[in-house]
C-alpha cells in the first residue's frame, strides 16, 4: 500500500509504542495515511534514536516489545493508518556486551560462525580486532581492567565487557590481553589503526556485511515477518551508500517484501539522478528539501549577504578556505577528513591497490605512498557521495585525474593516479577469480569510503565552517549556490512526477540541523542583508570568542525569532557547531578556555539581555517569515511525491540540531478540532486533500507549472496537480513589498471553477480564468485551490 503522506515519530524510552498509540487519534485527524517509525529493533539500552541495533531478531523491549508494536499497528489500522518502518542494514552497535554476534566473533576469532557478519580486516590487525574503548593508553588504564575468570569475561570500568578466548582464563593479565582475538586500545588509535568498517567515523557502530545472503537473511528475518504479517506496509532504508552493493541489496529486499513501498536515504548532488535500476519508490526527500528551501532564497541579495559575511568574519574571499568561500572550504575539509579521520580506511584501500597493482606488470612499481596520495586526491574530488555503475566514468573524468596529478612533483609518479582510476573504473585484467573478487572488493570499499568522506567533510565539517546563510547548510543542500529558481523547481518536479512519482519528500527530519521553520526565518536574511548587517553592528558590544561564531549565533537567534532562546539550547547548539567545525575546538581536541567563552557569550548575548533586540528585529520581518513558512509547507505537501511530516512540524516548530529536534512531542489525546496555528491550518487542509483525492497526487498523477504574468511574476510559484488542485505561493515577499507589491500581476488558472480550500470566508466567490494575485493572496500569502465539482458531474480521474 503506497502512502499518501507519512508522519515521522521518534521512538525512544521516553516515547514508546504506548505513547504513539495514545497519539493515534490526533495523528489520524491530520490526514496522513501512515506513521513512519524510527528503528524499532533491539538497540543499546537507553538509546534515543535506535540506529545502534544490537539484535535484529527482537523488537526493542524498552519501547514495549513486539506485543507493543503489534498493538500499535492494530490501533493505527483501526484509525485508518498504516506503519512505515526505518531499518538499518549498514551497521550495528559495536557493544559486545549487548551484541551477541560481535561477542562470539571476539571470543572465537575469524573461525566464528558470525565472522562473516562484520567487515573486519584481520590481516591489518595482526589477527586481532582493535577495540578503541580506553580513555587513555593501555598502561594508564590497567587498573580499571578486571577479569571474571569463572564467567570468562574481561571488564573495563562499568561500561564495557569482553569475552575471553577459551583456555586463556587462567593467564596473568598481560598474557591474557595478548592472547585474545581482539586488542583493547586507546580511543585515539581508531583514526589510524581501526581494522573494521564503521559508520562514517563513529567507531561505536560496526559495519554489517549484508551482501552475504546468510547475513541478509538473519538481519532481516524479523522485519520481513512484520511485513508479511501486515504489521508494516513500507520501509525506509538508512544509509544505503554504506553498503558494498546497494543495488543487489535493494533487489533482494524488494523480492523479499513483495515490492513493498520503500524509500532510501540517498543524498543526491544537485544534478545527480537516483540510479534508475534501484527497485525503490525513491529517496527520503533531501533532494526535495533543497529545492523547496531554495525557492525562498534571494539570489541577487544573497551575494550582498555573502560580502557582509566575508567582511564581518575577516574572510575576504582571497584565501577564504577557513569558511569565507564555499568551494575552498569544502575542499579543505575533505582533505582534513581523508588524511586524518579516515586515515585507517585509506590505508586499507592503499594496501588493496598495492596488491592489485603488483599482480599486473603494467601497473607495478607504484610506491604505496604514491597510491595513497592518488587515492586521497581522487576521493576529495568526488562530486557525489558515491559513484554507481557507468556514473563512475562521469565523475572520475580525465580532467579530474589531471587535477589529482598536480599533487605530484614528479610526473612519472603521478601515474599512480591513472592506476587507481583504472582500478576504480574496473579497467583491470584479473588473472584469477581471486583477483576479480579483490577488485570488486576494492571498488566497493572505494565507494563506501567516498560516501563517508563526503558526509563527514560536508555535513559535519564544512557546513559548520561556511555559515553565510545557515538555512542553506542542510543535508543535500548547496551552500555555495543556495537559491533555486521557479524554472529549476518545476523541472525537478516534472522529473520526479515522471520517474519517481511516489518518492519521499521532506522539510524537517531527525537529521536536519534546523527545523524548516527555523530555516524559513533565516532565509529572509537573504532578502535584507543591509538590515542584517546593521543589526550586527548594533550587537557588536557583546564580546564573542570569534566573529564566525557570533555570525552563527545571531543567525540562529533570528531563526528562533528571539523566543525559546535558553542558555542550554543555544549554548549546546553552538558548542556542537564549534566542535564540528574543528577550527578553534573539536570533539577530540577540546579547548576548554574557548568553550567557556562560547557558553558565556551565548548566555550573555543571544540568550541573555540581547534576546529582546532579536525579537524586535524578527517582528519587523514577521510578514516575510509568514510567507516563507506557509509557502514551504504548502509546496512540500502538494508537490509530487509522498510527503513525510516530522513530529510536531505540522504546526510551528522551532528546533535546532539533535538532540534538540528529537525531544518527545506532547501530542493531544484526541483528534484535531481547531488547528493551533496558521501553519497547522494549511498543513491539515493539504493533508486531508491528499487523503480525499489520492489519484490527484498519486502514482498516475500529473504536474503542470502555472506561470504568472506581470511585473511581479517571479514572486509567484504555482502549479497544478492532475488538473484538479492548484497550489500558489508567494516567494521573496520582502523584496516584493519593497517593490510595491503585486500590482497588475496575474495568474491564469486551468479551465473550470475553483475554490480556495484555505479560505474561511464561505461567501467568497469562486475563481476562474485569469485572477489578480493581489486578490488571490489578499488573506494569505498562499492559496490551495480545488476544482469545483458540480452535482452530477464527474469527479477527478
Amino acid at each position: 500500500m503506497t502512502p499518501t503522506a507519512t508522519y515521522r515519530l521518534q521512538l525512544q524510552p521516553d516515547f514508546p509504542f504506548r505513547a504513539a498509540e495514545r497519539a493515534v487519534p490526533y495523528l489520524a485527524s491530520l490526514g496522513v495515511s501512515h506513521l513512519h517509525l524510527s528503528p524499532v529493533l533491539e538497540s543499546v539500552p537507553g538509546s534515543t534514536h535506535g540506529y545502534d541495533v544490537v539484535d535484529h531478531a527482537r523488537v526493542r523491549e524498552e519501547l514495549g516489545g513486539e506485543d507493543g508494536l503489534r498493538r500499535l499497528a492494530r490501533t493505527a489500522r483501526a484509525a485508518g493508518l498504516g506503519l512505515v518502518l526505518d531499518i538499518v542494514p549498514n551497521h550495528m552497535a559495536a557493544a559486545p556486551r549487548h551484541n551477541r554476534q560481535l561477542w562470539e566473533v571476539l571470543r572465537q576469532g575469524p573461525d566464528s560462525p558470525y565472522a562473516a557478519w562484520f567487515d573486519i580486516d584481520w590481516t591489518a590487525g595482526g589477527g586481532k580486532v582493535l577495540l578503541p574503548v580506553l580513555a587513555g593508553p593501555l598502561g594508564d588504564e590497567l587498573d580499571r581492567l578486571t577479569v571474571d575468570r569463572d564467567e570468562g569475561v574481561l571488564a573495563y570500568g562499568e561500561a564495557h565487557e569482553f569475552p575471553l578466548r577459551a583456555g586463556t582464563e587462567g593467564l596473568p593479565l598481560p598474557e591474557l590481553l595478548d592472547a585474545q582475538w581482539y586488542r583493547i586500545g586507546w580511543w585515539r588509535l581508531a583514526r589510524t589503526e581501526l581494522n573494521y568498517r564503521r559508520f562514517f567515523t563513529i567507531s561505536e557502530l560496526i559495519g554489517v556485511r549484508v551482501e552475504d545472503e546468510d547475513v541478509f537473511a538473519a538481519t532481516h528475518a524479523k522485519v520481513l515477518e512484520l511485513v508479511r504479517d501486515g504489521v508494516v506496509d513500507g520501509l525506509r532504508v538508512d544509509h544505503p551508500d554504506g553498503l558494498a552493493d546497494p543495488e543487489t541489496y535493494l533487489r533482494r529486499l524488494s523480492a523479499a517484501t513483495g515490492g513493498a513501498w520503500t524509500v532510501v536515504e540517498k543524498i543526491l548532488a544537485r544534478t545527480e539522478p537516483l540510479p534508475s535500476g534501484w527497485p525503490v519508490a525513491g529517496t527520503t526527500g533531501y533532494d526535495a528539501l533543497h529545492r523547496i528551501d531554495g525557492l525562498f532564497v534571494d539570489p541577487a541579495r544573497h551575494r550582498e549577504l555573502l560580502g557582509h559575511y566575508q567582511e564581518f568574519t575577516g574572510q575576504d574571499g582571497g584565501g577564504g578556505d577557513q569558511g569565507g568561500r564555499w568551494e575552498p572550504t569544502a575542499r579543505r575539509a575533505a582533505y582534513e577528513v581523508v588524511t586524518h579521520d579516515l586515515a585507517a580506511e585509506v590505508d586499507r584501500l592503499t594496501r588493496a591497490a598495492a596488491r592489485l597493482c603488483a599482480r599486473t606488470p603494467g601497473l607495478r612499481d607504484h610506491a604505496p605512498w604514491a597510491l595513497r596520495v592518488a587515492l586521497c586526491e581522487l576521493l576529495v574530488r568526488m562530486p557525489v557521495y558515491r559513484p554507481y555503475g557507468t556514473d563512475a566514468r562521469e565523475v572520475l573524468t580525465p580532467e579530474t585525474a589531471r587535477r589529482a596529478q598536480e599533487a605530484f612533483a614528479v610526473p612519472e609518479e603521478a601515474a599512480a593516479v591513472d592506476a587507481v582510476r583504472d582500478l576504480v573504473l574496473g579497467r583491470y585484467e584479473a588473472g584469477s577469480e581471486d583477483d576479480g573478487r579483490e577488485l570488486l572488493a576494492f571498488q566497493a570499499r572505494f565507494a563506501q569510503t567516498s560516501s563517508a568522506l563526503r558526509a563527514k567533510s560536508l555535513e559535519d565539517t564544512a557546513f559548520y565552517r561556511y555559515v553565510a546563510l545557515l538555512s542553506a547548510n542542510e543535508v543535500g543542500g548547496d551552500p555555495g549556490q543556495p537559491s533555486v529558481s521557479p524554472d529549476e523547481f518545476h523541472s525537478f518536479c516534472a522529473r520526479i512526477a515522471r520517474d519517481w512519482p511516489t518518492t519521499g519528500t521532506a522539510l524537517s527530519t531527525h537529521d536536519t540541523k534546523r527545523s524548516a521553520d527555523v530555516r524559513a526565518r533565516i532565509a529572509v536574511l537573504s532578502e535584507c542583508p543591509g538590515q542584517w548587517r546593521a543589526l550586527l553592528d548594533r550587537l557588536s558590544e557583546v564580546p564573542a570568542p570569534d566573529p564566525q561564531l557570533a555570525w552563527t549565533a545571531w543567525q540562529t537567534a533570528v531563526g528562533l525569532g528571539g523566543t525559546g532562546l535558553t542558555e542550554e539550547r543555544l549554548g549546546g547548539t553552538l558548542l556542537k557547531a564549534a566542535r564540528e567545525a574543528g577550527l578553534r575546538t573539536s570533539w577530540t581536541e577540546q579547548d576548554p578556555v574557548y568553550e567557556r567563552a562560547l557558553t558565556d557569550f551565548a548566555a550573555s548575548g543571544p540568550a541573555g539581555a540581547f534576546a529582546a533586540r532579536i525579537a524586535e528585529f524578527s517582528r519587523g520581518l514577521a510578514s516575510a517569515t509568514r510567507a516563507n513558512v506557509l509557502g514551504a509547507a504548502l509546496v512540500h505537501l502538494t508537490m509530487p511525491g509522498v510527503p513525510d511530516v516530522y513530529q510536531g512540524t505540522e504546526s510551528e516548530c522551532l528546533t535546532l540540531v539533535d538532540p534538540d529536534n528529537r525531544r518527545p512531542v506532547d501530542f493531544p489525546a484526541t483528534g484535531l478540532n481547531a488547528p493551533p496555528d496558521e501553519k497547522a491550518e494549511v498543513s491539515v487542509a493539504a493533508l486531508r486533500l491528499r487523503r480525499e483525492l489520492p489519484e490527484v497526487f498519486g502514482e498516475l498523477s500529473t504536474y503542470e507549472p502555472l506561470i504568472a504574468g506581470g511585473p511581479a511574476a517571479d514572486h509567484c510559484l504555482a502549479f497544478s496537480r492532475s488538473g484538479e488542485v492548484v497550489t500558489a505561493v508567494t516567494r521573496l515577499s520582502l523584496r516584493l513589498a519593497e517593490s510595491g507589491g503585486w500590482g497588475p500581476t496575474e495568474l491564469a488558472l486551468p479551465e473550470g471553477a475553483w475554490a480556495d480550500v484555505l479560505s474561511t470566508d464561505h461567501s467568497r466567490p469562486e475563481l476562474s480564468g485569469v485572477v489578480q494575485l493581489r486578490d488571490l493572496f489578499a488573506d494569505r500569502p498562499v492559496a490551495l485551490l480545488r476544482r469545483v465539482v458540480r452535482e452530477g458531474s464527474a469527479g477527478p480521474g
